[in-house]
């Protein structure tokens, strides 16, 4: 697999095979840019053929996660686009979530500080969410004058914090807190700042150990089943746990749990 070497934030592959992407503009809280957006979007887009990753850490330098669209360097320039230009950039954010989303390998967030607009967004279509008590959520796109639908925002946020908390947040713009996150279920656990790296680093090497293709498929099924009746559910998980157990790794779990000892999976 050729080396990920991005212009416009920092990649790191650990041996074992966790990832970590981090926007590196802390002087202006991480805001994106549509350069930024591209890369990310074809970074992620490029895992779907990348056997070395196994997970992919998504965070922000200094004490904040992003701050959404760079207001000099992207809104600015918006508001002199014409339609054919705005709704391709607009597909371009939206394709970024697609290519999170789609990606097989889980992607958690480490989220401290702000965390705004497509920022926000980002966090969302993230498999999981880790914050900081000074984590600030919002999908402010309301207070600059346009709807909370943005890059899949009503779609995916009610699933995860429910129909009227996600419609409250989508119409006034207001910042969600830690603790509200927390209770609410987008965030998975709360950490000091000075821990949060440390934490989840932990949950991704526990991930990254684990049986990938197996994780590519359960993240293909939560994606899936989001419209599925209940019925056709079960038979696509029924087919989907066929095919994973014809992988060795499978096969890798059972003869170490008869030899009484941890499996070790290579993702095969």
């Amino acid at each position: 697999m050729t080396d990920i070497n991005p212009q416009h934030f920092l990649w790191h592959l650990r041996d074992d095979g966790v990832a970590t992407v981090t926007l590196n503009r802390p002087e202006r809280k991480n805001p994106l840019t549509f350069d930024s957006y591209a890369e990310l979007r074809d970074t992620f887009r490029s895992l779907v053929y990348n056997d070395e990753v196994k997970t992919v850490i998504f965070t922000g330098a200094g004490e904040n996660f992003c701050s959404g669209g760079d207001v000099h360097e992207i809104i600015g320039p918006l508001t002199k686009m014409n339609m054919k230009e705005l709704l391709a950039f607009t597909r371009m954010t939206g394709d970024l979530v697609k290519a999170i989303r789609q990606c097989p390998q889980p992607v958690i967030s480490a989220i401290d500080g702000v965390c705004a607009g497509a920022g926000a967004a980002i966090a969302m279509a993230s498999d999981l969410r880790y914050g900081t008590p000074s984590a600030k959520t919002a999908f402010l796109f309301t207070r600059v004058g346009l709807a909370g639908a943005d890059m899949g925002a009503c779609a995916m946020l009610p699933r995860i914090i429910g129909q009227g908390r996600a419609a409250e947040l989508l119409y006034t713009g207001r910042s969600m807190s830690a603790e509200d996150g927390l209770r609410w279920g987008f965030f998975n656990e709360l950490f000091e700042p000075q821990d949060i790296v440390e934490n989840v680093l932990v949950v991704a090497e526990r991930i990254a150990a684990g049986p990938n293709f197996a994780h590519g498929i359960t993240k293909n099924q939560l994606n899936m089943e989001w419209d599925m009746p209940l019925d056709t559910a079960i038979e696509a998980e029924a087919q989907a746990q066929a095919i994973c157990m014809q992988t060795a790794d499978f096969k890798r779990a059972y003869n170490a749990f008869i030899a009484k000892r941890k499996p070790e999976f290579d993702g095969d």
